[in-house]
Protein backbone atom coordinates (compact mmCIF):
# COMPACT_ATOMS: atom_id res chain seq x y z
CA UNK A 1 0.00 0.00 0.00
CA UNK A 2 1.18 3.17 -0.69
CA UNK A 3 1.83 6.13 2.23
CA UNK A 4 -0.59 8.48 2.31
CA UNK A 5 -0.20 12.23 3.59
CA UNK A 6 -2.96 14.68 4.59
CA UNK A 7 -2.12 17.51 2.24
CA UNK A 8 -5.25 20.01 1.95
CA UNK A 9 -8.75 20.03 4.03
CA UNK A 10 -11.39 22.15 2.09
CA UNK A 11 -13.71 24.25 4.58
CA UNK A 12 -17.00 25.19 2.97
CA UNK A 13 -18.35 28.33 3.85
CA UNK A 14 -21.43 30.66 3.22
CA UNK A 15 -19.09 33.68 3.44
CA UNK A 16 -15.32 32.16 2.74
CA UNK A 17 -13.40 35.42 2.07
CA UNK A 18 -14.33 36.45 5.63
CA UNK A 19 -13.68 32.83 6.92
CA UNK A 20 -10.54 33.27 5.32
CA UNK A 21 -9.70 36.48 6.50
CA UNK A 22 -9.84 35.53 9.97
CA UNK A 23 -7.87 32.46 9.32
CA UNK A 24 -5.58 34.55 8.06
CA UNK A 25 -5.33 36.84 10.61
CA UNK A 26 -5.04 34.52 13.50
CA UNK A 27 -2.49 31.77 11.99
CA UNK A 28 -1.17 32.76 8.71
CA UNK A 29 -0.13 36.61 8.58
CA UNK A 30 2.26 36.23 6.47
CA UNK A 31 0.49 34.19 3.69
CA UNK A 32 -1.21 35.98 0.33
CA UNK A 33 -4.37 37.87 0.57
CA UNK A 34 -5.80 35.02 -1.73
CA UNK A 35 -5.74 31.69 -2.38
CA UNK A 36 -5.18 28.73 0.00
CA UNK A 37 -3.48 29.03 3.26
CA UNK A 38 -0.28 27.06 3.88
CA UNK A 39 -0.47 25.92 7.40
CA UNK A 40 2.24 23.48 8.86
CA UNK A 41 2.37 21.54 5.73
CA UNK A 42 -1.08 21.43 5.28
CA UNK A 43 -2.90 23.36 2.55
CA UNK A 44 -6.56 25.36 4.42
CA UNK A 45 -9.07 25.61 1.02
CA UNK A 46 -11.96 27.88 1.23
CA UNK A 47 -14.61 27.07 -0.70
CA UNK A 48 -18.37 29.12 -1.35
CA UNK A 49 -20.72 26.48 -0.49
CA UNK A 50 -25.31 26.27 -0.89
CA UNK A 51 -25.07 23.05 1.12
CA UNK A 52 -23.80 24.12 4.44
CA UNK A 53 -25.66 25.99 7.25
CA UNK A 54 -24.54 29.94 8.02
CA UNK A 55 -23.11 29.29 11.41
CA UNK A 56 -22.17 25.37 12.30
CA UNK A 57 -24.71 23.33 14.13
CA UNK A 58 -22.06 20.86 15.61
CA UNK A 59 -19.06 22.73 15.85
CA UNK A 60 -17.33 19.60 17.74
CA UNK A 61 -17.87 17.35 14.87
CA UNK A 62 -14.48 18.59 13.56
CA UNK A 63 -11.69 20.50 15.09
CA UNK A 64 -8.82 21.97 13.28
CA UNK A 65 -5.40 21.85 15.30
CA UNK A 66 -3.14 24.25 15.23
CA UNK A 67 -0.18 23.36 16.90
CA UNK A 68 1.97 26.07 18.58
CA UNK A 69 5.55 26.43 20.03
CA UNK A 70 4.05 28.87 22.73
CA UNK A 71 0.83 28.61 23.44
CA UNK A 72 1.12 31.57 25.17
CA UNK A 73 2.50 33.72 22.37
CA UNK A 74 -0.56 32.40 20.57
CA UNK A 75 -2.87 33.30 22.93
CA UNK A 76 -1.47 36.83 23.04
CA UNK A 77 -2.03 37.26 19.23
CA UNK A 78 -5.65 36.07 18.98
CA UNK A 79 -6.65 37.79 21.91
CA UNK A 80 -5.20 40.67 19.71
CA UNK A 81 -7.30 40.00 17.26
CA UNK A 82 -10.74 39.87 19.08
CA UNK A 83 -10.99 35.89 19.22
CA UNK A 84 -14.27 34.08 21.01
CA UNK A 85 -12.69 31.46 23.53
CA UNK A 86 -14.53 28.46 24.30
CA UNK A 87 -12.09 26.79 26.35
CA UNK A 88 -9.44 28.78 28.50
CA UNK A 89 -5.30 27.31 28.02
CA UNK A 90 -4.68 25.51 30.46
CA UNK A 91 -2.05 22.97 31.25
CA UNK A 92 -2.77 19.01 30.84
CA UNK A 93 0.08 16.17 31.14
CA UNK A 94 0.43 16.54 27.12
CA UNK A 95 0.93 19.90 27.20
CA UNK A 96 -1.27 23.25 26.99
CA UNK A 97 -4.80 23.54 25.43
CA UNK A 98 -7.35 26.02 24.20
CA UNK A 99 -10.19 26.16 22.17
CA UNK A 100 -11.61 29.39 20.44
CA UNK A 101 -14.45 29.89 18.03
CA UNK A 102 -14.32 30.85 14.50
CA UNK A 103 -16.63 33.12 12.53
CA UNK A 104 -18.91 30.11 11.24
CA UNK A 105 -19.14 28.91 14.92
CA UNK A 106 -16.55 25.81 14.31
CA UNK A 107 -14.18 24.84 17.15
CA UNK A 108 -10.27 25.32 16.51
CA UNK A 109 -7.60 24.66 19.40
CA UNK A 110 -3.91 25.57 19.57
CA UNK A 111 -1.68 23.06 21.36
CA UNK A 112 1.60 23.45 22.48
CA UNK A 113 2.85 19.52 22.99
CA UNK A 114 4.92 18.94 26.00
CA UNK A 115 8.53 17.98 25.28
CA UNK A 116 8.75 14.64 23.76
CA UNK A 117 5.08 14.59 23.02
CA UNK A 118 3.35 14.21 19.83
Amino acid sequence: MTTTALGSILVGSTDPDRLRSWYRAAFAPDQPEQGPLHVGGVLLVFEKRTDVAGENPEPGRAIVNFHVEDAHEAEAHLNSIGVTWFAELERRPSGWFAGLIDPDGSYVQIIEFAVGVH
